[in-house]
């Protein structure tokens, strides 16, 4: 079988394309990093992701198309976050990859998406594939929209599509918001959270991975919308003491009335951050596990040690 992963040079890229490798399938690797390389692929670099790219080359032969390249998301309060920008490269750029690969005859699209589409906090409940989406930033509303514009390609094309709608992804190689929790934490100052109870999920880089290797192997009859976690969901407090222990670092964790807290992130410009580490945001995967009978195969705290060791091997 041959795969286009696109993204191939960023965070879960890196992670993907050895992993296809060592699997036995071919990879085409597809980067806007011209400088990047990777054994046993092939390469293909593109200049841009978005409406106009050419994927005609690349498309040779494939048989599946793994979409990660994407505009990242950057947490901020400003209400000007570049919706322009990031729906030229993140939907528009889609749609283009999505219609260039059914045209060439490309059996299954994997596209990686983002629980953000659901909303910024599950709440009591947990999020369901089957929820009502609620973006609240341009990037998980361009990310939406990128998943209408796949689902439309499709329905047209005898090719099936697979949109993975995954939480925060950690892991060596991390970067944004995990690499600052990685470093406060590694300080070992004191941090607010005492009074937080909530309930996060979150995904090993190693069990997204797997996941998407499951996919790969099942070539599927329909369409469908995964949601992804680790084996266990964990509070903020229980998040920095895990990572902090990881770290070989003792965590400093006091209580601070929640309303204080919103209130002097405001003033601070940090309400969005603040709202991330108080409020719940867990998925119900149980009908992922049962479609594809897959389980993560690494624990939480696996992934913890994996990445305190990658990122103190950074740090001297």
């Amino acid at each position: 079988m041959k795969i286009l992963v696109t993204g191939a040079s960023g965070f879960i890229g890196r992670a993907i394309v050895p992993h296809l490798i060592q699997a036995g399938y071919e990879v085409v690797a597809s980067s806007r990093n011209t400088n990047f390389r990777h054994s046993n692929t092939t390469t293909y670099p593109i200049q841009d992701l978005g409406p106009d790219t050419d994927w005609r080359e690349a498309l040779i032969d494939v048989d599946t198309v793994i979409h990660l390249a994407a505009r990242v998301h950057i947490i901020s309060d400003k209400a000007q976050d570049h919706l322009a920008d990031n729906r030229r490269i993140n939907t528009e750029g889609t749609r283009k990859l999505a219609k260039d690969a059914a045209a060439s005859g490309v059996k299954h699209f994997i596209f990686m998406s983002t629980i953000k589409v659901n909303g910024e906090s599950s709440g009591p409940n947990p999020f369901c594939s089957h929820d009502l989406p609620a973006p609240k930033d341009p990037y998980a509303t361009a990310k939406l929209e990128a998943e209408d514009a796949l689902l439309q390609t499709i329905s047209s094309s005898k090719m099936r599509a697979t949109i993975i709608r995954s939480p925060l992804v950690y892991g060596p190689g991390v970067k944004g918001n995990f690499i600052s929790l990685l470093k406060i934490c590694m300080q070992g100052w004191p941090l607010p959270f005492g009074s937080v109870n909530n309930r996060r999920s979150m995904i090993y880089l190693g069990n997204l991975v797997d996941l998407v290797h499951q996919i790969v192997q099942n070539l599927p009859v329909s369409s469908k919308i995964y949601l992804c976690r680790d084996p266990q969901d964990i509070s903020t407090p229980e998040l920095i003491r895990k990572t902090s222990n990881a770290l070989g670092v003792k965590p400093l964790i006091i209580p601070f009335p929640l309303r204080i807290l919103h209130f002097s992130a405001a003033l601070i410009g940090k309400s969005a951050i603040i709202c991330r580490l108080t409020e719940s945001l867990y998925v119900d995967d149980s009908p992922t596990r049962m479609d594809l009978d897959w389980t993560p195969p690494f624990s939480m705290l696996k992934g913890l040690k994996e990445t305190a060791i990658w990122f103190k091997k950074q740090n001297h």
